[in-house]
């Protein structure tokens, strides 16, 4: 049996990276992650992520290429992470998270990221200092 997929999004505009604070569950409040959620039967990573971020952020986005690696949740659950590019829309913390902050690269380091999450992040603000790659 295959892991089940959790989907983010490192979502960049203005040379910043934008971390969502969860909101629930208890575990897990107060902590700052990259916005996404779980891969439904029959969706892409790609459509998975499109969707979350529509349903989380009230934002249209792109994803554009994936962070290579994926890193364990919880038994059979996975996050997988793209770089992202937001296509319309002001995020909004609409749904899990209470607060959004767009981070400088060199803030990345003052909120408390999930663990599961540094990784990619750490992988994002690398990209973020080389600048754009279009």
């Amino acid at each position: 049996m295959s892991d089940s997929v959790v989907v983010a999004g490192a979502v960049c505009e203005g040379g910043r990276l934008l971390a969502a604070r969860r909101s629930a569950p208890p575990e897990l409040k107060g902590r700052w992650e990259l916005p996404g959620g779980k891969q439904e039967p029959g969706e892409s990573g790609e459509q998975a992520l499109v969707r979350e971020l529509r349903e989380e952020l009230g934002v249209e986005a792109e994803p554009l290429e994936r962070i290579a690696g994926e890193w364990p949740l919880k038994p059979g659950l996975v996050l997988r992470v793209w770089m992202v590019r937001l296509v319309s829309g002001e995020p909004s913390p609409l749904e899990d998270h209470d607060e959004l902050r767009w981070l400088a690269p060199e803030e990345a380091g003052s909120v408390d990221w999930l663990d599961q999450d540094r990784p990619a992040v750490a992988e994002a603000v690398r990209r973020l200092r080389e600048g754009p790659r279009v």
